[in-house]
């Protein structure tokens, strides 16, 4: 198997972990059970590894990220949302 394909298929399935939170929280308009300091570091790190992914020019580092990184922030979103105050 082509080691980038490899790569993206790797990166894309660990992303796509945030994937059931996401719909959850969609689903039942709740976020106490997030963390939105969790939230802000792992986006950074993310964002880190797209840089990281640019530099070495590394396709599935830097779709994979992309990918972890919307999805994140998309969890953020409806933290600052979903939130009571």
């Amino acid at each position: 198997m082509n080691e980038n394909i490899l790569g993206i298929i790797a990166g894309v399935l660990t992303s796509a972990a945030s994937v059931p939170q996401l719909v959850k929280v969609l689903r039942k308009k709740n976020v106490d059970d997030i963390s939105w300091l969790m939230l802000l570091v792992l986006i950074s790190g993310l964002s880190l590894w797209v840089w990281y992914g640019f530099i070495k020019d590394e396709l599935p580092i830097i779709l994979s990220n992309i990918f972890a990184v919307l999805l994140n922030i998309s969890l953020l979103i409806c933290y600052i949302i979903y939130k009571k105050s």
